[in-house]
């Protein structure tokens, strides 16, 4: 049998994320502890785009430790597949920030802009700064990245 990864042919479990409402992110604290949160994602080329605040303890965990693992799961966050390993980044080039908000508005849409609106409207109540945005982008490890050299 042929390791040979087609071009166009991506695992089950992978796709199972990449059509999933919601996915739990898992990012590693300084001394290992894991941090699971759920979040919207939407994929675009093999990549998952997640959106959060930049301030985030995601981004920062991220910033040190880009291995994290992603699952398919509830809006509670309960797993409803299996999870993955994967490559985090924060997204710095705008043409890829462009390209993450493109591909998060088309699987969201009007729930997404209502999230902002009301993020909007808390942040005029309590007279804070606007939220700026960052996106990560997680690329999940296929099969054949399994054999990492630590």
């Amino acid at each position: 049998m042929s390791s040979t990864h087609t071009a166009g042919t991506t695992a089950p479990e992978i796709q199972a994320l990449f059509q999933a409402q919601y996915i739990n992110l898992t990012t590693y604290r300084k001394d290992g502890t894991p941090v699971v949160t759920p979040v919207w994602g939407s994929e675009e080329r093999g990549t998952i785009y997640i959106e959060t605040s930049a301030t985030s303890g995601k981004v920062k965990r991220i910033r040190r430790e880009p291995h994290v693992t992603v699952s398919p799961c509830t809006a509670r966050g309960v797993v409803t597949g299996q999870v993955v390993m994967a490559h985090a980044r924060i997204v710095e080039a705008p043409a890829e920030a462009h390209l993450a908000d493109g591909a998060l508005q088309r699987k969201y849409g009007l729930k997404r802009q209502a999230f902002h609106m009301i993020m909007d409207v808390a942040r005029v109540i309590r007279r804070g700064p606007a939220m700026v945005q960052a996106q990560i982008a997680v690329t999940p490890f296929t099969e054949h990245d399994h054999h990492h050299d630590h």
